[in-house]
């Protein structure tokens, strides 16, 4: 490889690793009853209908809350729904842990600062609605996917409401609202939802979205909460779809009806009491219950983790469009996504998510084998032409463009590609990205174990090197603390750039020389599972690239 291509390379090297590392651097079932259809034509003393969230988020920062409550259980979630507003204020994941620890608690999900609550919003004059304060009456005390909860209430017109709260054997809630309109007027109003979120904590991963985050009139819409501090509000009207918050392995969601037309959202910001209240909420255009008549309207609230399979079901079997977009596959969503899906497949058989990586690398060697057979070969015959080459710099050496003139002769004369070489490490970069991502995104890595001391694949290599396992006990600044797994890539590619045609340049060997260095401290502190993949694939490729120079009689 000549100058001109090795800064070539070298240049796209850097713009890789940018896109890379740059930016997580720089910006740390039971059947459901459908719908009654409703009537369009709306009473003239209806009032407009104004999205906003604030009567169901001042009141639970003015006051502590005594009221009932339903206690939520199944085999995944346990939690309540208060009675008073009927809000959802408690749930607990319980087939996931915070830690890895043997006491960890599961992960919690709602509490009073971070709920979800369904309404409705009154728009005939003189009519009572219930609100956030409003105590409804239940038929039993507990909520079991065998057992739904019915919640009534009746306004001082005789007006009844009633409300059927639904849950599956996973994380979906389904909410049916029913207004019994007993009165000799026609009614009118607008069912809602929102999720509030009092003083989130800040965002821990940058490269993965974490904050408001929907699919509305067909397009994925996500927000960061720091953005959304500034402009305050986001408003969009939509025809199907959700909208909600999420983290990075956990989502909450509210879905309303698929067909409703013009359905207005809000993503809104505000300071109360010197807190950050954030709300996803969503508000429909004017229901219409005649006289004597009932209207009914159901909605989804989804909370839980973003399992690939869970969210693509119940997109299918729902109706939730794009439902699974709530994973941030990122810009390689074309890659991420079947990665994603092979590594599940895999994993379902050989039950170790680290056995299902060193499959995955394999098998997807074995695609790209022709490409790396031909870049092997090129660099195979690089190396036989290197005292051709020496000599050449050597004849040549006070004259630079001769030299060069000369070079690109022989390597036409002999059919060698010099660059060629270069082609696996930029088939690489995307799907190192594309698996990174993977890694960073999916529930499926979160606590998966390998063998030994990786316990976590989602999470760097624990051990240290420079500890000796733990054995000395010191304080290793961040940078040091490299575990077994990182070393051992950085030896793959140490062994793979000794098998690599020679760089005459000095400077330009002695910035290749460091390279494993470099790459060793830089992926240190990744995914464990990233880095199996990267040291695995590196022996792949060195049993290659030694077949291939052994065929073509290369040292």
């Amino acid at each position: 490889m000549d100058k001109n291509d090795f800064k070539n390379v070298a240049v796209a090297i850097v713009l890789s690793l940018a896109v890379l590392f740059g930016v997580e651097w720089f910006f740390p079932t039971d059947p459901v009853p459908s719908a009654v259809p409703y009537s369009s034509t709306v009473p003239a003393d209806v009032q407009p209908v104004t999205p906003t969230a604030d009567n169901k988020i001042l009141p639970v920062l003015q006051e502590a809350d005594d009221s009932p409550v339903i206690s939520i259980r199944s085999d995944t979630l346990t939690g309540s729904i208060r009675l008073k507003g009927a809000r959802f204020d408690h749930l607990t994941l319980r087939q996931f842990k915070e830690t890895l620890a043997k006491e960890s608690p599961d992960v919690t999900l709602l509490t009073p600062s971070y709920y979800a609550a369904f309404g409705m919003t009154g728009l005939t004059k003189g009519v009572d609605m219930p609100d956030d304060q409003t105590l409804w009456t239940a038929d039993r005390e507990e909520l079991t996917p065998e057992t739904p909860v019915t919640l009534t209430w009746t306004n001082a017109q005789g007006i009844e409401f009633k409300r059927i709260i639904r849950l599956d054997k996973e994380y979906m809630f389904t909410v049916s609202d029913e207004v019994i309109n007993t009165s000799a007027h026609p009614v009118a109003f607008a069912a809602d939802g929102v999720i509030v979120r009092i003083n989130p904590p800040e965002t821990q991963v940058a490269t993965v979205h974490e904050g408001f985050v929907g699919v509305l009139d067909g397009s994925l819409r996500e927000i960061k909460l720091k953005d959304l501090k500034d402009d305050q509000k986001e408003s969009f009207t939509t025809t199907g779809g959700w909208m909600g918050l999420t983290e990075k392995y956990w989502l909450s969601v509210l879905a309303f009806d698929q067909k409703l037309q013009n359905v207005s959202n809000v993503y809104s910001y505000q300071s109360v009491q010197g807190k950050d209240v954030y709300s996803a909420y969503f508000v429909t255009p004017a229901l219409t219950v005649p006289s004597g008549q009932s209207v009914s309207n159901t909605s989804h609230f989804f909370v839980g983790p973003k399992e690939l399979k869970l969210l693509a079901d119940y997109q299918k079997e729902l109706g939730i469009e794009k439902f699974e977009l709530a994973i941030d596959f990122g810009w390689f969503y074309f890659l991420t996504k079947p990665f994603l899906i092979i590594l599940g497949f895999l994993n379902h058989f050989v039950g170790n998510m680290g056995v299902a990586i060193l499959i995955f690398a394999t098998l997807l060697r074995l695609l790209l084998l022709p490409i790396a057979g031909k870049s092997y070969e090129s660099m195979a015959k690089m190396r036989k032409l290197q005292p051709k080459l020496k000599d050449l710099q050597e004849r040549y050496k006070n004259d630079k463009m001769r030299l060069n003139q000369e070079m690109m002769m022989l390597y036409k004369k002999e059919k060698v590609n010099p660059a060629s070489g270069c082609l696996p490490l930029f088939i690489q970069i995307p799907i190192f990205f594309s698996l990174y991502k993977v890694l960073s995104v999916s529930i499926e890595m979160r606590q998966a174990p390998f063998f030994g001391w990786i316990q976590d694949l989602s999470a760097p290599d624990p051990s240290s090197v420079f500890t000796l396992f733990g054995l000395i006990p010191w304080d290793v600044p961040t940078f040091l603390n490299i575990g077994v797994w990182p070393v051992l890539m950085g030896i793959t590619m140490y062994l793979q750039q000794k098998m690599s045609p020679q760089v005459a340049d000095k400077n330009q060997a002695m910035v290749l020389r460091w390279m494993p260095v470099l790459f060793m401290f830089m992926l240190g502190r990744f995914a464990s599972g990233l880095v199996i993949y990267w040291t695995w694939s590196n022996v792949l490729s060195i049993i290659q690239q030694r077949y291939v120079m052994h065929k073509y009689g290369v040292d």
